[in-house]
C-alpha cells in the first residue's frame, strides 16, 4: 500500500509540474476547462468507483453551484473565493437532501431517483428569475482574489484553478486511502457483510454522497468564473451523462482515470467541434467500445497490464468493477 501511495504521489507531482508550464504552450482557458471537468469526474468517481453508487443526477450539483457562484459574484458583489464557497455550500446542502432521499434505494432505483431530482432542479433553473432562464448568468466579473490577486488575466486565474484542482484531488485521495474509504470499498463489495460487521452503511453512503456533491459543486462554481457564464447546459441530464462517460473512459475506481477521461472528452469536443452533432455520435461509439473491450478504462487497463508484467495477481489491479482500487 505504501509503495502504491508513493507511486501515486510521484505521478501527481509530475502532473502538477507539467501543468505549471502547460499554459505557455496550450490555451489557458482550455486547460482550465479540463481541470474543472477533471475535478467533476474525480468527484463522481468517488461515489461510483469507491462507494458503488451510480448517480445520473450529478449535473444538479455542478450546474446549480455554477448559478450560485455566478449570482453571488455578479449581483451580490462577492469576491471569487466567497462566490466559490457559496456554490460549494449550496451543493453540499443539496447533496445532503438528495442523498438522504436516494440512499434508501439501491442499483437502478438509486440512479433513477437522482435523475428525477436532477430534472426537478433543471426545471427550477428554467423558471427561476435569478438564473436568467435560457439566457443564463452572463458576464460574471472576475474580481481580485482575496482582494489582492488579479484574476481578470487568464494566466493568473489558471494558477488559481490549478490550485483548486490540486486541493480537490488531495481531498479525494486522502478520503479513499483513509479508514472511511476502506469502509466505502467494503460496502461496494458486499453491503450485507458490511452491515453484519456493524457499520452504519447508510451513514457512510450519505457522507460519501455529500462529499462527492460538494466537490462537484466546487468544479461547477469554478467553471462559472472561468467562462464568466452559468447556463442551463450545466444542469442538463446530458451533463450527468458526460461525467459518466469521462469516468468510464478513463477508468472507474482508479485514482487518475477520471483525469485522463476528462482530458480526452474535452479535447474531442474542441478538436472535433467542426463536425457539429457528430461529436456526440463519436462519443457514443467510444463509450460502447470502452464498455465492450476496455471495461477497466484506459488507466485501469494500463494498471492491469503493468501488474501482469510485474507478476501481480489479476485481482490486484484496480478495475473498479470487482475489486477495490489501491
Amino acid at each position: 500500500m505504501s509503495g502504491t501511495k508513493s507511486k501515486d504521489m510521484l505521478i501527481f507531482a509530475v502532473l502538477m509540474a507539467v501543468m505549471l508550464v502547460a499554459p505557455f504552450a496550450v490555451y489557458p482557458v482550455f486547460l482550465m476547462k479540463v481541470l474543472c471537468f477533471a475535478l467533476f469526474a474525480l468527484a463522481f468517481n468517488l461515489l461510483i468507483g469507491y462507494a458503488g453508487l451510480l448517480s445520473f443526477g450529478h449535473a444538479m450539483f455542478f450546474g446549480f453551484a455554477a448559478y450560485i457562484s455566478g449570482h453571488t459574484v455578479k449581483v451580490m458583489g462577492f469576491t471569487p473565493e466567497l462566490g466559490i464557497l457559496a456554490g460549494v455550500a449550496c451543493a453540499a446542502v443539496m447533496g445532503l437532501v438528495t442523498g438522504f432521499i436516494a440512499i434508501r434505494r439501491q442499483g437502478i432505483y438509486f440512479a433513477m431517483v437522482t435523475l428525477a431530482l436532477s430534472q426537478m432542479v433543471f426545471f427550477f433553473c428554467v423558471q427561476a428569475k435569478f438564473t436568467g432562464g435560457e439566457d443564463g448568468i452572463q458576464a460574471i466579473p472576475r474580481r481580485a482574489l482575496f482582494g489582492i490577486f488579479d484574476t481578470a488575466n487568464d494566466l493568473n486565474f489558471y494558477y488559481v484553478v490549478l490550485a483548486i484542482f490540486a486541493v480537490g484531488f488531495l481531498i479525494i485521495y486522502r478520503t479513499i486511502h483513509s479508514p472511511f474509504g476502506q469502509v466505502l470499498k467494503a460496502i461496494r463489495e458486499n453491503e450485507q457483510r458490511a452491515i453484519s460487521l456493524g457499520y452504519a452503511v447508510d451513514r457512510f453512503k450519505l457522507i460519501a454522497f455529500v462529499l462527492s456533491a460538494s466537490l462537484a459543486g466546487l468544479a461547477g462554481a469554478t467553471k462559472a468564473l472561468v467562462f464568466q457564464l452559468a447556463s442551463l447546459t450545466d444542469v442538463t441530464w446530458q451533463m450527468s451523462g458526460e461525467v459518466v462517460l469521462m469516468t468510464l473512459v478513463g477508468g472507474m475506481g482508479t485514482v487518475f482515470g477520471p483525469i485522463v477521461g476528462a482530458a480526452i472528452i474535452i479535447w474531442m469536443q474542441r478538436g472535433l467541434a467542426h463536425l457539429g452533432e457528430w461529436v456526440l455520435v463519436i462519443q457514443g461509439i467510444i463509450f460502447v467500445i470502452t464498455v465492450l473491450l476496455f471495461r477497466r478504462g484506459i488507466v485501469g487497463e494500463l494498471i492491469a497490464l503493468g501488474n501482469r508484467f510485474s507478476g501481480k495477481k489479476a485481482d490486484e489491479a484496480p478495475a473498479g468493477h470487482a475489486h477495490p482500487a489501491e
